[in-house]
């Protein structure tokens, strides 16, 4: 005869569960949030170029001076 089969489940882990019960609670909210999170990502790569560009025409200056 033989030993029915041994399954092992996994204990969840702490972080999992938090991630379960955040997924749980801002599933509503998850599209609005990512929406704004990756306007704030365009926005932050919009002040970027601009400074380059800044830094770019200050030198351009400065070097016509010298």
């Amino acid at each position: 005869m033989q030993a029915p089969p041994v399954r092992a489940t996994a204990i969840p882990s702490f972080t999992d569960a938090l991630r379960r019960v955040e997924s749980l609670l801002l599933s509503g909210g998850q599209r609005t949030a990512r929406r704004n999170a990756w306007t704030s990502v365009l926005e932050d790569r919009r002040r970027a170029k601009d400074r380059v560009e800044a830094q770019r025409f200050l030198e351009r200056a400065a070097a016509g001076r010298s």
